[in-house]
């Protein structure tokens, strides 16, 4: 699997850092939906195009080593 994942949720480009996360797992915690942990305990997509926005925005937050970034359609960061 490549060192990153991207994709696009609505009007969000979500990214996963795998060689940043460590696999605390805070982001499946806060959106089980959007987030799980693969069989090396990092973080891949689940279905995030199914939890709202404002959650999906949290659960990338909640990465206590910035693994997760979020820009919105203007490019614009978000997270962290």
């Amino acid at each position: 699997m490549a060192d990153e994942d991207e994709r696009r949720v609505d009007d969000l480009r979500v990214r996963i850092d795998r060689l940043l996360c460590v696999g605390f797992g805070d982001c499946v915690d806060a959106a089980p939906q959007a987030f799980a942990l693969d069989e090396e305990s990092v973080a891949v997509f689940a279905r995030p195009e199914h939890i709202e926005r404002e959650q999906l925005l949290e659960a990338c937050a909640a990465c206590p080593v910035d693994a997760l970034t979020v820009w919105d359609s203007g490019g614009k960061k978000l997270v962290p």
